[in-house]
Order: C-alpha cells, then structure tokens, then sequence
C-alpha cells in the first residue's frame, strides 16, 4: 500500500506507483471525490470539456426551431 505525509503546507506527494496507476504526468489535475464515510477517491481530470470541441460532425442541414419543436411532440418530451 503506498503512503503519503502531508507536510505543514497541507501538500503531499502522490508516491510514484500511484501516478502511474492513474496516468499522472507533471502539470496533470485530480479530483478529490467524496465516497462517504470520510474516504475520498482520487480521480485524474483528463481533459477539459473544451478538448470536446469538434468531436461530433456538424449535421448535413441546418435543424430548425420547429424541427425540434415537432420531434419533441411527436416523442413525448416529459412522457415516461
């Protein structure tokens, strides 16, 4: 099991097997994830939402306000 001290700056070093487990390099950002019971998980924060950007294709036409309008009738927005 690794461990870590935290020192007087509330700072620790992650131990080096667990950077490489999660795919930590220098620069890289994590989330402290409340799992309960006063245990956290430690999650990488891989990219930014804006590294998305250009994943989808833009449709081969416009879709208008009333397209939408009538997919959602016609779909029962709100009906389970």
């Amino acid at each position: 099991m690794a461990a870590a001290t935290l020192t007087s700056k509330g700072q620790i070093t992650i131990p080096a097997s667990v950077r490489a487990a999660l795919g930590l390099d220098t620069g890289s950002r994590v989330e402290f994830v409340d799992t309960g019971k006063g245990q956290f998980a430690i999650v990488p924060v891989t990219s930014p939402v804006l590294a998305l950007k250009g994943v989808l294709n833009k449709p081969s036409k416009p879709v208008s306000i009333e397209d939408m309008n009538e997919v959602i009738a016609t779909q029962g927005a709100g009906k389970r």
